[in-house]
């Protein structure tokens, strides 16, 4: 946004999870979009796009899951380099390892800290200490 507020869509089925994000990332000061399945969120994604910061992306969705989510949105130029954070319940070295290979560039297993998640973001803007 041209004013400087950063924008961020997240990607989530259970809206308990959304309503938690929503709430964290509004009181930071950011613009906050929602899609509750993997269909919805690509067009989403590039309905923002360009404008659009940052994408926080569950894995196990109605439709396309996170992974294939993320396979696109890497793949299409309009919206390649906005920072992608899958967050999921998919814990193991396997899930892992499939969604670095998908582009993601944070992931992070349910249950969560808030703060991790917070201090990421934070990484994403440059506006903390790596």
């Amino acid at each position: 946004m041209s004013d400087g507020t950063k924008r961020c869509l997240v990607v989530d089925d259970d809206p308990a999870i959304r309503d938690i994000l929503v709430t964290n990332l509004e009181a930071e000061g950011m613009d906050v979009r929602t899609a509750d399945n993997g269909d919805d969120a690509v067009g989403v994604a590039r309905e923002l796009a360009p404008g659009l910061d940052l994408i926080v992306l569950d894995v196990m969705m109605p439709g396309r899951d996170g992974y294939a989510v993320l396979g696109e949105l890497k793949s299409d130029p309009s919206t390649s380099e906005i920072p992608v954070v899958l967050l999921t319940a998919k814990a193991g070295d396997d899930d892992v390892w499939e969604g670095w290979k998908s582009g993601a560039d944070y992931y992070i297993t349910k249950p969560f800290a808030i703060d991790e998640l917070m201090y990421f973001i934070d990484m994403a803007f440059g506006t903390t200490a790596a």
